[in-house]
């Protein structure tokens, strides 16, 4: 089920900025995609990612788990799912050390960010990692995103 980002502020109690449309539909997606200094990846096309058979999951509240704040304290990205809709673990070996979690979920979770407005994510497995960017210059090294 989509929402508008009217229902979801409602739902959660996160707000976002006011110029932000909020009767907008949130598209669930079920592939790759971003939010500012974030991406969500399906974990099943990556190779350089292991979730430990031990790891511990927590379910996500419809009140959030904070992912990221911004730089200097910036603005948080906040995932947020009903009730048993998904769970999420920390527990995560990434090769690149981007790696925020791992997210499990059986019905449409969510971004929230008072910026960047929401974007759904499909059920499934996927993880959630800090985007970089890559220098093209020779010598410069390479740097995260940060919004």
């Amino acid at each position: 089920m989509d929402l508008t980002l009217e229902e979801l502020t409602h739902r959660t109690g996160l707000t976002v900025l006011d110029h932000l449309e909020q009767q907008v539909r949130i598209p669930v997606v079920d592939g790759l995609q971003a939010q500012g200094d974030l991406i969500v990846i399906p974990l099943a096309v990556l190779d350089d990612v292991d979730v430990p058979a031990r790891a511990r999951w927590r379910p996500v509240p419809p009140s959030g788990v904070e992912l990221l704040r911004g730089a200097a304290g910036g603005n948080p990205h906040t995932l947020v799912a009903e009730p048993g809709a998904a769970e999420w673990t920390t527990e995560v070996h990434d090769r690149q050390r981007l790696a925020v979690g791992v997210l499990r979920a059986t019905r449409p979770a969510y971004l929230i960010h008072p910026e960047h407005g929401g974007s759904g994510i499909a059920p499934g497995t996927y993880l959630v990692r800090r985007q970089r960017e890559r220098s093209t210059q020779r010598g410069q090294a390479d740097f995260l995103v940060a919004d």
